[in-house]
């Protein structure tokens, strides 16, 4: 389990704690925030069940589940990481953009989970094969493509629009620049902020579980583990 040593810079009015530094990662773009422990200097350990920005979106609140024996400001403390969540996350996220390239179409809605992710896409009509699919994914799975990221400029993101799959959620901009995930030469490039593996060989074999209709033009794919 991923640890680190940090200070408390802050806890919020609801118990919320904010570390000068951490392993956690907070909810974004459909990947829900990490979960795990803090430990306070006794020993005590507080569980995390989720982690968010705040309000400037500069900072990580650990959102603790028990209030009682939150740290103050200055206190050193260890955070857990529950990394067997995190890595599912990370396996299923990574899936998630190969299924986009399987599937070339603009993405309207998504969400991961540790056990079954989906995502939305705009298709004109349907006659989608869940089997064709599935099997295609797991090709380019086996591929063991390399998982990279780079960094271009706001404004090169908004001279390459075709970039962006999203319809629904803006890429993560703002800061002056916006990091780009590859996987291999040329199967997928688009603008991501959240959680990879470093090869697609990592993610295992994953099915198509359901493909559902919602709307005229939108059409839900639904992905689980093919263990599960």
């Amino acid at each position: 389990m991923p640890s680190c040593e940090a200070v408390v810079t802050d806890v919020t009015a609801d118990g919320g704690v904010v570390l000068d530094r951490t392993v956690f990662y907070a909810a974004g773009g459909g990947q829900p925030g990490d979960a795990g422990r803090i430990e306070l200097s006794d020993g005590t350990m507080l569980a995390v069940p989720t982690a968010v920005y705040g309000p400037d979106r500069a900072s990580i609140v650990h959102q603790v589940a028990e209030t009682t024996s939150v740290p103050s400001p200055g206190d050193r403390v260890v955070a857990h990481l529950d990394w067997d969540r995190r890595y599912r996350h990370m396996r299923m996220h990574t899936a998630l953009h190969l299924l986009t390239a399987v599937l070339a179409y603009p993405v309207t809605g998504g969400q991961i989970g540790a056990d079954e992710s989906r995502l939305d896409f705009d298709i004109p009509d349907g006659g989608l094969d869940k089997d064709a699919v599935t099997e295609a994914l797991n090709a380019l799975i086996a591929g063991d493509h390399s998982v990279t990221s780079e960094w271009i400029t706001d404004a090169e993101l908004e001279a390459n629009p075709g970039l962006v799959k999203t319809m629904s959620v803006k890429p993560p901009m703002g800061a002056g620049r916006v990091r780009l995930v590859r996987i291999g030469e040329e199967v997928d490039l688009q603008p991501c902020g959240g959680t990879h593996v470093l090869k697609t060989g990592e993610i295992g074999r994953v099915v198509v579980s359901k493909i559902e209709k919602k709307g005229k033009q939108n059409r839900r794919v639904r992905l689980q583990w093919a263990d599960s």
